[in-house]
């Protein structure tokens, strides 16, 4: 093994790598080479995944119908998704940019095959969710690969799962866990999207511990 993964500069090049990596909603509708993007699907199943179940299947959407179903999907999605908000949030929300899928030149929807015979079931049996769990692991390598090659992704989750499975004729038992847009971003920022735009404040980690 060449590079010291305990030594202190990659250490901090990690730490600055978690840091960069952003929600991206605003892209360049510049292409990604090819090649790249296949090297990144093949980081990203080097994911941990529960019994090496590899339960992630991905689904490249390219065709100009496929994208409008997406596009449609979302406005209906996040039109209905306003309606709960009122006052001031209902405004901030209204200006929010909340995907990049007129722009993105790259989309994927992932889903989880929950049925996969792939590792026979070990370690599903009394949490079957753990197949989701490690498709999240593969979506979350998959943006830290990206963004250390200068690539931009956005999670985009304004959207209904049935009707997008419908639209992409998914096989039955397939369930959707995230709808990715890849780019170069137009802009680089530290602070989350939703922090620049008041909508939410990132918490301290403090927050979020308890010990019994």
């Amino acid at each position: 093994m060449d590079t010291d993964f305990t030594s202190p500069p990659f250490n901090a090049a990690l730490a600055e790598l978690l840091r960069w990596r952003r929600d991206v909603r605003r892209f360049a509708t510049t292409p990604l080479d090819e090649a790249e993007i296949i090297d990144l699907l093949a980081i990203a199943s080097r994911a941990p995944s529960v019994g090496l179940s590899q339960p992630w299947r991905f689904i490249r959407i390219r065709s100009a119908a496929a994208r409008q179903a997406v596009r449609e999907n979302f406005m209906r999605c996040n039109a209905h998704a306003l309606e709960g908000y009122a006052g001031a949030d209902a405004t901030r929300y209204a200006g929010l940019k909340l995907s990049g899928l007129n722009e993105a030149p790259v989309q994927f929807a992932v889903f989880c095959d929950a049925g996969t015979q792939t590792g026979r079931g070990l370690g599903r049996e009394t949490m079957p969710e753990m197949a989701e769990y490690s498709v999240v692991t593969a979506v979350h390598t998959l943006w830290l690969a990206a963004r250390a090659r200068g690539i931009g992704m956005g999670w985009v989750s304004i959207l209904d799962p049935a009707a997008l499975s419908h639209s992409l004729q998914t096989p039955a038992g397939w369930r959707l866990v995230a709808y990715l847009c890849l780019g170069h971003p137009v802009e680089e920022h530290l602070d989350p999207e939703l922090e620049r735009a008041g909508w939410e404040k990132r918490q301290p980690p403090k927050n979020f511990l308890t010990e019994r």
